[in-house]
C-alpha cells in the first residue's frame, strides 16, 4: 500500500509539472500546421513584446496572424536579435521571419520572400541642436546603426563614417541621446515612432529618406510556404483586413488606398 501511495503522488507531481511547463499559445484558426515566426522583440511599431502582458504586438504581428487565418495555418512567435533571425532563414530553423525585413537582392541568393507588405527607406536622426543636415555630413562622424541591417551596410558602403553596429537598436537611439553618437541611421518608421514618443525634445530627422526597400516576409529557401503566404496577404488585403490593421499602427490608410 505504501508503495502504491508513493506512486500515486509521483504521478500527480508529474501530471502537474507537465501542466505548468505548458508551450506558447498558437495564434491562427486553430487547425492545420503550426510553424515558428523569428521576430524581434523591439521593433516599434512593427513587433515588441508588451512588458504589462508579456505578449508579442505591433503591426506585423498582426499581419502575419491574420494571413495565417486566411490560409489556414497558425503561428508561435520566438523572439531573437536580427542577426540571428536571418541565420535561423538560412539553417530553416524557423519556418517564417517578420521583423521589418527588407527585400534585397543579396539576401534573395540565401532566403525567400513573400511579396511585399510595406515601402521602407532609410532616415538619418541626429540631436536637435546638431550641425548635420543630411547623409553628406557623417564623414568621419560616429554613426550608429543595428547589425546585420540596410542601414549599417548602407553606411559602409556609402560613407567614411565611423559605424557602430547594435544589436538592438533602441540602445543606439539612447547612445544618440547620451552623446556617446552623432547620428544614428535605420529604417524611417522607427527612427519616426522612437522620436514620436521618446525624444521629440531631444532628436530630430534630417536629408532625404534613402534606399526605399519594401519589407518582405521571409521563409527558408525553397520553402512550401510562399505561396499560401503570397495567398493569403494578397486576401487580407483584397478584404480590408490589411488596412484596418495599417491604420490602427500608422494612423492612415495605406497608401494603394488612399
Amino acid at each position: 500500500m505504501k508503495n502504491k501511495l508513493i506512486l500515486l503522488f509521483t504521478a500527480i507531481i508529474f501530471i502537474g509539472l507537465i501542466a505548468a511547463c505548458g508551450t506558447d499559445e498558437a495564434s491562427g484558426d486553430g487547425d492545420g500546421e503550426t510553424y515558428t515566426v523569428a521576430t524581434d522583440s523591439n521593433f516599434q511599431p512593427f513587433e515588441y513584446k508588451n512588458p504589462d502582458t508579456g505578449e508579442m504586438e505591433g503591426f506585423d504581428i498582426e499581419l502575419i496572424e491574420a494571413i495565417a487565418e486566411e490560409s489556414g495555418f497558425n503561428v508561435e512567435f520566438e523572439t531573437m536579435e536580427f542577426d540571428g533571425l536571418l541565420a535561423s532563414m538560412r539553417t530553416s530553423k524557423n519556418d517564417i521571419g517578420i521583423a521589418g525585413i527588407s527585400i534585397t537582392e543579396e539576401r534573395k541568393e540565401f532566403i525567400d520572400f513573400s511579396d511585399k507588405y510595406y515601402d521602407s527607406g532609410l532616415i538619418l536622426a541626429v540631436p536637435v541642436d546638431s550641425d548635420i543636415e543630411s547623409i553628406d555630413d557623417v564623414n568621419g562622424l560616429t554613426v550608429g546603426a543595428r547589425q546585420g541591417s540596410t542601414s549599417n551596410d548602407y553606411l559602409k558602403d556609402n560613407t567614411d563614417a565611423e559605424v557602430e553596429a547594435y544589436p538592438e537598436i533602441v540602445t543606439a537611439y539612447m547612445d544618440l541621446e547620451r552623446g556617446r553618437l552623432d547620428a544614428v541611421l535605420y529604417d524611417l518608421p522607427n527612427v519616426q515612432y522612437y522620436i514620436s514618443e521618446n525624444a521629440s525634445d531631444k532628436l530630430k530627422t534630417v536629408g532625404d529618406v534613402m534606399e526605399g526597400q519594401p519589407y518582405g516576409i521571409a521563409l527558408p529557401k525553397g520553402s512550401d510556404l510562399v505561396d499560401p503566404v503570397n495567398e493569403g496577404l494578397a486576401a487580407i488585403k483584397e478584404n480590408g483586413t490589411y488596412a484596418e490593421i495599417y491604420e490602427k499602427w500608422f494612423g492612415t490608410q495605406p497608401p494603394e488606398t488612399e
